[in-house]
């Protein structure tokens, strides 16, 4: 195999996923798949080469001409999606999070890994110029022992309003943007085996017409029908003993901020803007990083996602990664849900 022949499902966040891979060299996207044409052909115009189109996902995971899938839907519809691909034989690359919810995802990831195909989370926030840094300061050891960590994500008035799938049940803020600070945050801080969290979470703006995308107002027909959290909080302990407090609202009555802290024995830093800090000499030591210009995160995501195919390149960030995730994310909503600390085994 001298490409990978790639279909993508969902013309949203499939978009730019199915740009990096068409400008790979390796890379070719040769179908594309959803519930309305006119947005396949849409996308199609940005593509190199004519794309098959498909409404019905089976049928194109049924196409011995695709060899691997990107699932770029609502959070409901990546499981079914990419278990009908792994199935087929083919390698998934799945947006966040994994699953709406922890089964589905147990299921996904098992079925992944026995087939042998490869399975991989798209991450944007994890293959940021930013987080890569902060990782790779991490593993040299600059921060001494990081024990402790703050994520957050924050919007004024930044509710989804062009799709009942970041509403409803499966959806929510916490799944859609702490999932970014969450998993960002923790695989800088080494990927530490998660023990317990506790959470609290719901929703005071989206039910009630208020906080939506840039402050529109849709039709009441539409948010009448949330059933997901518009913000969540809490905290998670590790069996190193280090813990992150992680925040995600959709809509609120605060600044906007996309944000990790990290503390460390040797020195701390922030995600936004990069600075790192640290004494030296008795005087504290504050440093703003300019990053060269690096490459895109899509991009990146797109080049590992082809070497782990056709390279056999361990994968830096598989499904199994996903599913950790989703444990705590869950973790934290039924904390929020029973009122109490939920243990992980």
């Amino acid at each position: 195999m001298k490409h990978v022949r790639t279909a993508i499902v969902g013309m949203g966040i499939g978009r730019p996923n199915g740009k990096a891979i068409a400008k790979n060299p390796r890379g070719r996207v040769v179908a594309l798949c959803d519930l309305l044409e006119d947005r396949m052909r849409d996308f199609a115009k940005d593509l190199p080469e004519p794309p098959k189109l498909y409404t019905d996902y089976k049928a194109m995971c049924r196409d011995k001409e695709i060899d691997a899938v990107m699932v770029g839907t609502p959070n409901q519809w990546h499981v079914p999606i990419a278990l009908e691909a792994v199935r087929r034989g083919k390698h998934v690359l799945v947006t966040k999070p994994l699953a709406d919810a922890l089964a589905p995802a147990r299921r996904l990831v098992a079925a992944q890994e026995k087939a042998g195909v490869v399975g991989m989370m798209s991450l944007s926030m994890r293959f940021s110029g930013p987080t890569l840094h902060l990782g790779q300061m991490a593993r040299r050891g600059d921060f001494g022992e990081l024990y402790y960590a703050r994520a957050r994500s924050i919007r004024r008035s930044g509710i989804p309003d062009w799709n009942l799938g970041f509403i409803e049940k499966g959806g929510g803020a916490f799944r859609d943007m702490g999932v970014h600070v969450l998993d960002s945050a923790w695989w800088i801080l080494g990927m530490p085996r998660p023990v317990s969290v506790t959470g609290v979470a719901g929703a005071k703006f989206g039910p009630f017409g208020r906080g939506y995308w840039d402050f529109r107002q849709p039709p009441k027909s539409f948010w009448r029908k949330y059933g997901s959290d518009d913000y969540a909080g809490g905290f998670i302990r590790f069996a190193n003993g280090a813990g992150l407090q992680c925040e995600s609202f959709w809509a609120s009555h605060q600044a906007p901020d996309h944000q990790i802290e990290l503390f460390g024995t040797e020195a701390g830093a922030r995600y936004s803007p990069l600075t790192l800090y640290r004494t030296a000499d008795g005087a504290p030591h504050d440093v703003t990083v300019n990053l060269p210009k690096a490459a895109d995160p899509w991009d990146l995501i797109a080049g590992h996602f082809i070497d782990c195919i056709l390279d056999g390149k361990p994968c830096d960030a598989p499904l199994r990664h996903g599913l950790i995730v989703q444990e705590m994310m869950e973790a934290m909503l039924r904390s929020a849900e029973t009122g109490r600390e939920v243990q992980l085994a």
